[in-house]
């Protein structure tokens, strides 16, 4: 008896700025598919335009799904965003057509399909304790009991400094331990048509200079000034969003408007950089990358990249 073929699963990552959007939408009318949101950021209703978030125009264009879904005031994690993810692409392809994944989250794509480590529930005396400990102390007492961990994160990285360290107190493993024993992944189920776009940076970080300034045209101020009223934890994932900091402190009367989108137009490309880092280094090494500037001239040759092999 013939083995009935996985059904396909497209995904398409990168950096912001990027053009994945774009192509994802081409894509998408050709072939009758539906997005699937993969960002951090657009999964909240708050930001739709300093996360980009699919225009009207665009929703009509495409199905999308996952995108504004989350009220801010809830965290979504990779966790959390994997079992929704999963459940659309089953529903999707339960329907005949093609899921496209779109996003520039790596956690969120690597979590989707890899899986994530089974760590137990932390020790609420110990993620108190640890949290409540400046990060310098913290670092130290990772360097001791996860030296691997403390070579790897950087100083001012708190959230996963602490991370690494209540998981190890609380549990007895090292995070990365844990992390070899991942559970839930879906890339056995699925056709995997992976695609990375990875333009040169210089012509990315005009992209996004040009974007955030689009931004303030289209309403960023406006978004954030509504966000700071609804007196959020400052520590969420959303008061954390790309500009949101940044145009804080300019409706806070800490600087001015034009310093503002300067430091945004710098926190985007401080991100695009990490971003590229990740998708250069972490993806499997027979993922194709995309490497030319995504005009429109250049879609079809992308989307060339996408088709099925075999």
């Amino acid at each position: 008896m013939a083995v009935s073929p996985k059904p396909p699963l497209v995904v398409i990552a990168g950096p912001t700025a990027s053009g994945k959007s774009a192509l994802a939408l081409t894509l998408a009318q050709q072939i009758g598919g539906v997005i699937v949101n993969a960002d951090s950021a657009q999964i909240y209703r708050d930001l739709p335009v300093l996360s980009a978030a699919p225009t009207v125009e665009e929703l009509n264009a495409a199905e999308h799904r996952l995108y504004g879904v989350q009220d801010g005031a809830l965290p979504c994690s990779a966790a959390d965003w994997a079992v929704l993810a999963r459940r659309e692409i089953a529903d999707i392809h339960a329907s005949g057509r093609t899921p496209i994944l779109v996003g520039g989250t790596g956690l969120y794509v690597r979590t989707l399909l890899d899986g994530i480590a089974p760590v137990p529930s932390i020790d609420p005396d110990v993620r108190a304790r640890v949290r409540g400990t400046s990060v310098e102390e913290n670092r130290a007492k990772l360097q001791t009991l996860d030296a691997e961990a403390a070579a790897r994160l950087d100083d001012g990285d708190t959230a996963r400094i602490n991370r690494a360290l209540e998981v190890i107190l609380s549990t007895g493993r090292t995070l990365s331990e844990w992390q070899q024993q991942r559970e839930g992944g879906i890339a056995g189920e699925v056709q995997i048509r992976p695609l990375i776009l990875l333009p040169p940076r210089k012509w990315l970080y005009a992209r996004c200079d040009e974007r955030f300034a689009r931004m303030i045209d289209e309403g960023a101020v406006t978004e954030v000034e509504a966000l700071l009223a609804r007196k959020l934890n400052a520590n969420l994932p959303v008061m954390r969003g790309i500009g949101v900091r940044e145009l804080s402190r300019y409706l806070l009367g800490e600087i001015s408007l034009d310093d503002a989108i300067t430091a945004g137009r710098q926190a985007t490309r401080r991100y695009a950089k990490r971003q590229y880092t990740w998708f250069t280094h972490q993806p499997p090494a027979d993922w194709p990358g995309f490497r030319e500037p995504l005009d429109l001239d250049r879609l079809s040759e992308a989307l060339a990249l996408l088709e099925p092999t075999g």
